[in-house]
């Protein structure tokens, strides 16, 4: 792999400094796309490649600096799921909220999901028209600007890809757009594409990027590969091969579903594209450590190594392993900086602590030795509390709900006692728990109301966490659930003041193996589903899942499986609208308090009278709406179904 040159914003300037780029506000616009000498620009090969550089930072902007390019977000789209609750601005998470529409979109229209929405990306397409546009007017002087020209085009190809499948993703049939704008068009005109009209579009360019494309070992990190190529066809493949658009909502709509019976045929797509990449047609791609079946009795130390191997795919800061596929390198001289530490770090650490794991989710971890993990394994039918003494404590250390868990959930949530960076006060650990200066044994078999009661008259003898809501520093920053995200956390850096230099991983081979493993269950193919599915189970350092099962069984197998591994990676929401099970997992969640008696006695109590975000769902919200200014932009353009 050449190493990273990487796209860098700095450069782009300087080559660009002759030209004053301006973002177009809409697709339909009739303002000229952009100001700039393309004369000029289209006389050097050395302005177009820094153009398409352009391109590539505006993938995930929406602005003409791109401080919000792909990647690395304060307000991450899991916290639209039932993985992470955002904190500070839940409100804006429309989607979970119910109060999605047209005129109010919340996040789906502003910056913060900005490589979602309808603006930033017919923005960033129409740059790329441009390019597409005028470089094959750019004088050829050798073979190698020849070469040069050929692959700048198939990278344009796979950006304006990447762009109309988040498009596709989100809103179903949109505008196709395929040249640049002139002063006479008629923008009036253009209506959306159909679903299936908008699938072939982006198939289309997919192809034309693939013949083109070099291989991972011949392109400097971060540009386009065939490799990157086919993932994006898979995971385009494996979105439409879902219920949703396959006559779960709305079936007689071509916008958002496809005519007749043809989800068969859309997962065997969905299949061949992932297999071709599992086949290594595009390059070689693997998942980061061994997938040899783990010891059958995983010791502290096994799971330890486990954890630390899989935290290190999203810890990656110079030369990228074999599991990436196409991502986005953070490096400071370069002017692309995250501050991923700061904004989702617990706040005892002088961080801002958003998109917190939720209770429900934390359950969903399995133990090492892969069983299902029960709240109420100590107290049958007990789902709300956990109370030990430390003589229980130390005779099954299990009694406590963090340990003997799987390694991802220790690579994934900073939760009470979990180590972290140095702090004495706390012996380098996580403090969300408040230590009680009293006993806590006449607590043991009290309900959620009496523990709550009771410890309310126990304010003068109560002292919160350290990353707590009550603590000392930046208690607004506190855990509303009880927990924090620690995957893409780099525990060698402080959040406070440096930033980090750990890639965005867009899309790796995980992914990959997930959809091949879906798209095999869901045409019955459940042993190569499950066999498959169990390669990431074994990275995981879990055992096998066993491949004579119903196709029901392994069905819940394999969302469970995607749920843990992809969490935080944003991938969750296009999963939870595909499968059409936002009814069920859409709901209010509960924080989880933690209570420590100067005796001994700890109390866990998920404390479902209080509220740590309240949610409700609409089905409408399957689609993302137009917004009412594109609508009043261009009356032509249909609305999604529900708004």
């Amino acid at each position: 792999m050449k190493k990273i040159s990487l796209i860098s914003k700095s450069c782009i300037f300087m080559i660009l400094s002759a030209f004053t780029i301006i973002s177009c506000d809409n697709v339909l616009n009739q303002d000229p796309v952009d100001s700039f000498n393309e004369e000029s620009l289209f006389q050097d090969v050395n302005l177009v490649e820094a153009f398409l550089f352009q391109c590539y930072d505006q993938i995930g902007s929406d602005n003409k600096d791109n401080t919000t390019v792909l990647g690395m977000r304060e307000d991450l789209l899991s916290s639209s799921t039932d993985e992470l609750l955002n904190i500070h601005r839940a409100g804006s998470v429309t989607f979970t909220k119910g109060t999605l529409s047209p005129s109010y979109l919340g996040h789906f229209g502003d910056a913060n999901y900005s490589w979602i929405t309808w603006n930033s990306n017919y923005s960033n397409i129409k740059n790329v028209n441009t390019l597409l546009g005028g470089i094959d007017d750019v004088p050829v002087k050798t073979s190698v600007d020849e070469a040069r020209i050929k692959q700048i085009k198939a990278e344009a190809y796979f950006i304006r890809a990447f762009n109309y499948t988040n498009l596709l993703r989100s809103y179903g049939g949109v505008v196709i757009v395929d040249k640049k704008f002139n002063l006479d068009d008629d923008f009036l005109s253009p209506t959306r594409a159909t679903l299936q009209q908008t699938l072939d579009f982006i198939l289309s360019d997919i192809e034309k990027a693939l013949a083109d494309l070099p291989l991972k070992t011949d392109i400097a990190q971060g540009r386009a590969t065939k490799g990157a190529a086919a993932a994006l066809k898979s995971r385009l493949l494996s979105f439409v091969s879902g219920e949703l658009t396959n006559g779960g909502y709305e079936p007689s709509n071509a916008l958002v579903s496809f005519p007749g019976n043809s989800r068969n045929e859309k997962l065997l797509a969905a299949k061949n594209a992932a297999k071709d990449i599992i086949d290594g047609k595009y390059g070689v791609y693997a998942l980061t450590g061994s997938t040899d079946d783990p010891p059958a009795n995983m010791t502290e130390e096994d799971v330890t190594a486990y954890a630390a191997n899989f935290e290190s795919i999203f810890l990656q800061k110079g030369e990228w392993n074999d599991e990436v596929i196409f991502g986005v390198q953070y490096l400071n001289k370069q002017g692309n900086r995250a501050q991923n530490n700061l904004f989702w770090g617990p706040n005892g650490y002088s961080c801002w602590g958003n998109n917190e794991p939720i209770e429900d989710l934390v359950r969903e971890f399995e133990m090492k030795d892969g069983t299902s993990f029960q709240w109420d394994k100590y107290n049958p039918g007990e789902t709300k509390v956990r109370a030990f003494t430390k003589e229980q404590l130390d005779a099954d250390p299990e009694r406590n709900p963090y340990n003997g868990r799987e390694p991802r959930f220790y690579a994934t949530v900073l939760y009470d006692g979990a180590p972290w960076r140095e702090r004495a006060s706390t012996g380098n650990k996580i403090r969300i728990g408040h230590k009680i200066t009293s006993a806590g044994n006449g607590l043991i078999g009290k309900n959620v109301s009496e523990i709550i009661s009771e410890i309310s008259g126990l304010e003068s003898e109560t002292v919160g966490g350290e990353d707590s809501r009550s603590a000392a520093k930046q208690a607004w920053n506190g855990t509303k659930t009880g927990y924090y995200l620690r995957k893409m956390l780099d525990i060698t850096i402080d959040g406070e003041v440096d930033n980090n230099e750990n890639a965005w991983i867009e899309m790796r081979y995980a992914e990959v193996l997930l959809d091949y493993a879906e798209a095999c269950i869901e045409l019955g193919e459940i042993e190569e589903g499950i066999n498959t599915l169990n390669r990431i189970r074994n990275r995981a350092g879990l055992p096998d899942r066993p491949v004579g099962v119903s196709q029901a069984q392994a069905r819940e197998w394999y969302r469970h499986e995607r749920l843990i591994e992809m969490l935080a990676e944003g991938d969750r929401w296009y999963c939870i609208r595909k499968w059409m099970i936002c009814d069920e997992v859409i709901k209010d969640s509960h924080p989880m308090y933690i209570y420590h008696f100067d005796d001994g006695v700890s109390l866990y109590v998920h404390n479902t009278a209080t509220f740590a975000d309240e949610r409700k769902w609409n089905d409408r919200q399957y689609w993302l709406p137009v917004s009412i200014t594109e609508i009043n932009k261009a009356p032509q353009l249909e609305q999604n179904p529900g708004y």
